[in-house]
C-alpha cells in the first residue's frame, strides 16, 4: 500500500486552523480579552423565518409514514428545488434549465469534487491570491498549477495572458479573499480566452447576491459564449445563511463538451454521493421563494452595511483596499509596511480584533489583510472603532 504522496505538497495546517490556534493561545493568556472575529467568512444572522418554517414542516413530513422520504430519487436533487433555482436565475435575466442544475451539500464540496472530471495531466490556472481549496484540491490530485497575478496594479481583478497555455481556469467573482469583481468586459475576456484554448472555467459565484452594481454579472452565464466553456458553483451559505445547514448546487450547461461533462458529473455524483437531504432542499426552496428572497435580502443588507462601515473607516484612515462594495469582504493593505501575519498579531494584541492574513491566500496576498462583514452590526461597529483608534494614531 502506498499513500497519496501529493498530500506532502500541501501545508500541514489549513489557514483557518492556524488562525484558531493563535487566537486560542492569546485567549489562554488573556482570558478577559473581548475578542471580535472578523476573519472567517461565517454568517452570524439567523435563518429567514420562512426557511425555518419550511424546515420544520419538512421534519414533520419525515415523521409520518405517508410523507416520509428516504433516498432522493435523483442525485441531482429534487425537481422542486431545481425548478426554484432556475426561476431564481430568471430573476436576474439568466436562463438555466432545471436539468442543468446539480444540487449538493455546498459549493466547497463541489469545488473539491469537480477535479474528478479532469485528467491529471491538465494544467490549472488560478489567480493569486486565492481561496486555498482551488489550489489544494488540484495539488492533492497531482495536477500542475500555475498562477496569474492579481495585484494592486490591476485592482486584484486580472485579465488573461494570451501567451499562457492552460486547460482549467478558476475564477471567483465577487472574489474571495479580495472582494474584487469582474465586470462584463473582463469576464468576457476570460470566456473568449477559455473558448479559444478549449479550456474549462470553474466559476465560483458564492457571493453573487451581494452584487449591486450595474455591469457586474451575477452569473458567468450572463456572458455570451460562457455556456461552451464554464461550470458555475453556487451556494446558499452566504445568500441564505446556510453555512451550518449546507446546501449548494453546480450548473453544468448542455453545451459544455458536447454534453459529455454533464453526463460525467451526474455519473460521478450518483456513484459517490447519495444526495442532499430532503429537509435541506425544502429549506433551500423556501430561500428562493419570493418571500425567502425578501427575507434573506434583509440579512444581506445588514452585511452590506457592515462592509460600508469598514470601508468608510479605511477611507478615513487613507488605507488602500478593494471590496466592500458588491462583496462582503474588504481586502486592505497592511499599514506601515507590515507583513500579513505581523499585522494579524498586532491587531489581535492591541485591538482584540481578528482578521485573515493575506499571506494565507498566496504570495500576492503578503502585505494585505482580509476583514469580513459577516459579524453583527454591534461587533462590526466596535471592531471598526478599535481599529480607527489604533491605526489613527
Amino acid at each position: 500500500m502506498k499513500l497519496n504522496r501529493n498530500y506532502e505538497n500541501i501545508d500541514d495546517s489549513y489557514l483557518f486552523v492556524e488562525i484558531a490556534k493563535r487566537v486560542a493561545a492569546y485567549k489562554e493568556v488573556h482570558p478577559e480579552a473581548d475578542v471580535i472575529r472578523l476573519g472567517i467568512g461565517d454568517v452570524t444572522l439567523p435563518l429567514a423565518p420562512c426557511v425555518v418554517e419550511a424546515g420544520v414542516k419538512a421534519v414533520e413530513e419525515m415523521g409520518r409514514a405517508e410523507t416520509f422520504r428516504g433516498y432522493s430519487p435523483d442525485s441531482q436533487g429534487y425537481e422542486f428545488l431545481r425548478d426554484a433555482i432556475s426561476k431564481y436565475y430568471e430573476s436576474f435575466g439568466v436562463k438555466v434549465a432545471p436539468h442543468e442544475i446539480h444540487v449538493s451539500d455546498g459549493a466547497k464540496s463541489d469545488c473539491g469534487n469537480i477535479v474528478d472530471m479532469f485528467d491529471d495531466g491538465n494544467t490549472v490556472l488560478i489567480p493569486d491570491p486565492v481561496y486555498p481549496v482551488y489550489i489544494d484540491s488540484n495539488v492533492m490530485s497531482g495536477r500542475k498549477v500555475i498562477f496569474c497575478d492579481a495585484t494592486e496594479d490591476n485592482g486584484f481583478a486580472p485579465t488573461p495572458d494570451k501567451k499562457i497555455k492552460c486547460d482549467i481556469i478558476y475564477l471567483c467573482s465577487p472574489n474571495n479573499p479580495t472582494g474584487s469583481v469582474l465586470n462584463y468586459e473582463k469576464l468576457k475576456e476570460w470566456v473568449d480566452y477559455a473558448n479559444s484554448r478549449g479550456a474549462v472555467i470553474i466559476y465560483d459565484s458564492a457571493y453573487e447576491a451581494f452584487i449591486t452594481e450595474d455591469g457586474v454579472p451575477r452569473s458567468i452565464f450572463a456572458v455570451e459564449g460562457a455556456r461552451t466553456c464554464a461550470v458555475e458553483l453556487c451556494s446558499f451559505s452566504k445568500t441564505a445563511g446556510f453555512t451550518g445547514t449546507r446546501c449548494g448546487y453546480t450548473v453544468v450547461p448542455d453545451e459544455l463538451c458536447g454534453g459529455k461533462f454533464a453526463k460525467m458529473w451526474a455519473r460521478r455524483q450518483s456513484t459517490k454521493y447519495n444526495g442532499t437531504s430532503y429537509i435541506q432542499q425544502r429549506m433551500a426552496e423556501a430561500a428562493y421563494s419570493e418571500e425567502g428572497i425578501s427575507q434573506c435580502g434583509e440579512n444581506i443588507a445588514v452585511y452590506r452595511k457592515n462592509a460600508k462601515v469598514i470601508s468608510d473607516a479605511l477611507d478615513e484612515l487613507g488605507i488602500f483596499y478593494t471590496g466592500g462594495k458588491n462583496s462582503p469582504y474588504v481586502w486592505l493593505k497592511c499599514p506601515q509596511g507590515m507583513g500579513s501575519w505581523e499585522f494579524f498579531d498586532y491587531l489581535l494584541k492591541n485591538a482584540n480584533v481578528v482578521g485573515t492574513p493575506g499571506a494565507g491566500f498566496g504570495k500576492n496576498g503578503e502585505g494585505y489583510f482580509r476583514l469580513t462583514a459577516f459579524g453583527s452590526e454591534k461587533n462590526t461597529e466596535e471592531a471598526v472603532k478599535r481599529i480607527k483608534n489604533l491605526l489613527g494614531t
